[in-house]
């Protein structure tokens, strides 16, 4: 496998998908939310899928502080991001869905909370389709939260934080995503968009898709 370079962005990448993928762009992880205009549509996923970019779904409603994370709260979240994967994107099987711990939580609080919230998104999948889930369960975190994760079968997939003095982070190595700095691309009518740049771990499978 290849290293692919990608971005995250938290709006509609439509008409910058030719542009984007002129510049190296690989892959687009957007979001899966609450939210219309953050929330990716079928019709960019395609627009993306044209232009020869694959695509990430990240669900976060919440996750940047401890409060937020407990199992029931982790089961409306899967429900919600199985729902739209399946019914609004048809986003393949076998693909991923990461979800965000976007803040530093300390060994107890990951032990606590954020493995209920993860036992609480697992639940949904299962509930969500009989038999094996039909997604992967992925984690955004610092290294301490995607390791914990990972050991306890809790997600299939890790995304690492940008933010080196997170706990864990900085000897994590076993990443299937790595977020990098921030960066600003040119896209149509010399216009720029401020994105974060992501890029894929040699070896690993980052769960990313395409749609028909």
């Amino acid at each position: 496998m290849v290293v692919l370079t990608g971005l995250k962005a938290p709006f509609e990448l439509t008409q910058h998908a030719i542009a984007i993928k002129q510049q190296g762009i690989d892959f687009a992880i957007r979001y899966y939310s609450h939210q219309a205009g953050k929330s990716l549509s079928l019709a960019e996923a395609r627009s993306l899928t044209d232009a020869s970019i694959q695509i990430g779904a990240l669900w976060q409603a919440g996750g940047d502080h401890l409060n937020y994370f407990s199992r029931a709260q982790g089961c409306a979240d899967g429900a919600a991001a199985y729902l739209m994967a399946q019914q609004v994107i048809t986003q393949p099987s076998g693909s991923a869905i990461y979800f965000a711990v976007d803040f530093n939580p300390s060994d107890e609080a990951i032990a606590g909370p954020v493995c209920a919230y993860f036992e609480g998104v697992n639940q949904a999948f299962r509930a969500a389709g009989p038999g094996e889930p039909k997604y992967q369960v992925g984690v955004y975190g610092s290294g301490a939260c995607c390791e914990t994760m990972l050991l306890r079968g809790l997600a299939a997939l890790s995304w690492l934080s940008p933010s080196p003095e997170y706990h864990g982070s900085r000897d994590y190595v076993g990443f299937n995503l790595k977020q990098l700095a921030s960066a600003s691309l040119l896209v149509d009518d010399g216009k720029r968009i401020s994105v974060d740049l992501t890029r894929t771990n040699d070896g690993y499978p980052a769960g990313l898709f395409r749609v028909l």
